[in-house]
């Protein structure tokens, strides 16, 4: 498709109506790919990485097909995890502006059944959800699928890697034969080929390549002997390069926290991310890490999907990925938006025969380079230069990001300049300051008032 304008696209009015009025006007290229045989009611199997636009596709794919008037679940889709449940849904609704009295209901697992119970009892439009979870209320009868008309599994490989293969496929069982079905996956193992054979019918196959310039990352390679010298090697690096944000990508959980632990041994702003923390846990380490009061995130890949962090400055694959595609996955979140990227690989022998496959696909030599030298490893570690202020009060305590700000700006309060990120939940909002005025902001949040009320605030500290 040559011209990739969205008006080119036969989209109802209230979707193209809205795409201008939210600045979408020139489509990405997997956008411009598989739009055009989604919107035409074809089957498609998109290979894309996050950060592509890929969930505008199917969601703009899902908001044309929709027949408001029809009051049953429509449409499904399927994510690995919570997070990303949650940004698709917001993006649903966000495309869905201008469509009204539209139902979008996420069903994700480490929350309450209750009040999903509730909402599904009052039905919806369209199901965003896990699949554990989403069996769950299938399986029970709370769920029905019966008007299902389309169907999309966003992050398939993922969804398969962390054991939902036999949910997915008994949620394929409750659903109607004739309908359209989207699989969307950043990688694309044999696993993947046979599902995408068994629920779908003659698929497109749409594959854009990485949407980063590799060129602008700086990809290291560095031998290590032994787990106690992976330890201080990961340490030494941290240490020289002093990178304000990095991900440590680690192949199981146990390492994870492993990695986590000794970094913050080791006097590293740190924290783990991996799929036995409980949702409360994911969220903090989430909030500290994207708002920058956390310098290293220690992550497994699948937690590591969805993550919705803007611009990383270093990544470290702490062991070679087991897929040179999920190599080149994990350090494309490096070096986005025009900045350099930093990506470092630690591997022993061991891991020769993964390194020699990465390096026939990333076409780049993986020779090992020497660490840096010793002196770097007298300075002190990086301080991140955030701090967050936690407010025991959220959501239902009707508190917006705008009532934080005016409380911290405020009669001689601090600079608007000096407050980053702000997040708001049901039960707890979140603030990060800068380092410089953390003592001030404290004391304005905890002796002043938001929403005429006195709320607990404390430091999170990791």
């Amino acid at each position: 498709m040559s011209n990739s304008n969205f008006t080119q696209l036969n989209l109802k009015p209230a979707l193209t109506n809205n795409l201008e009025s939210l600045g979408y006007r020139s489509m990405t290229p997997i956008q411009a790919q598989s739009l055009p045989p989604i919107i035409d009611g074809k089957d498609v199997i998109a290979q894309a990485k996050t950060g592509s636009g890929k969930t505008a596709a199917f969601a703009l794919g899902v908001l044309q097909r929709l027949n408001v008037k029809r009051f049953r679940v429509q449409s499904l889709i399927l994510c690995p995890t919570r997070e990303l449940a949650d940004q698709v849904a917001k993006e649903v609704r966000r495309l869905a502006r201008q469509i009204h009295n539209i139902k979008v209901l996420t069903l994700c697992g480490g929350v309450p059944m209750g009040p999903q119970i509730g909402s599904l009892e009052h039905g919806a439009h369209i199901i965003v959800g896990t699949p554990g979870r989403v069996h769950d209320h299938l399986s029970k009868g709370r769920l029905d699928l019966s008007e299902l008309n389309m169907l999309v599994l966003d992050e398939a490989d993922r969804m398969l890697e962390m054991g939902f293969q036999d949910a997915i496929d008994d949620i394929i069982e409750h659903a109607p034969k004739t309908r359209q079905s989207l699989l969307f996956s950043a990688t694309f193992p044999p696993k993947i080929k046979s599902i995408a054979e068994r629920v779908m019918s003659n698929p497109t196959m749409v594959k854009v390549e990485a949407t980063h310039d590799s060129s602008s990352i700086d990809q290291r390679f560095y031998k290590v002997t032994d787990a106690e010298s992976r330890y201080q090697a990961l340490r030494q690096l941290l240490l020289s390069y002093q990178p304000e944000s990095t991900v440590v990508f680690c192949n199981t959980k146990k390492e994870t926290q492993d990695v986590a632990d000794f970094l913050s041994n080791e006097g590293f702003s740190a924290a783990a991310l991996h799929g036995d923390l409980e949702q409360k846990q994911r969220d903090k380490t989430l909030v500290r890490f994207s708002n920058k009061s956390t310098s290293v995130l220690v992550a497994t890949d699948v937690a590591a999907r969805g993550l919705d962090i803007d611009s990383l400055d270093a990544v470290v694959n702490y062991h070679v990925a087991h897929d040179p595609e999920v190599h080149v996955h994990r350090v494309g979140r490096t070096g986005r938006a025009g900045s350099k990227g930093l990506a470092l690989t630690l591997f022993n022998d061991n891991e020769g025969y993964k390194l020699a496959m990465v390096e026939e696909y990333i076409k780049t030599s993986t020779d090992p380079q020497p660490l840096p030298s010793d002196a770097s490893v007298f300075q002190p570690p990086m301080q991140p230069p955030m701090v967050t202020l936690c407010i025991d009060g959220g959501k239902k305590q009707k508190i917006r990001p705008g009532d934080i700000v005016g409380a911290l700006t405020g009669d001689k309060g601090i600079d608007g300049n000096a407050i980053g990120k702000i997040n708001v939940f049901t039960f707890v909002a979140y603030v990060a300051v800068k380092r410089s005025v953390a003592k001030a902001a404290f004391a304005k949040l905890t002796n002043g008032k938001l929403k005429g009320k006195q709320f607990r605030v404390w430091r999170e500290r990791s």
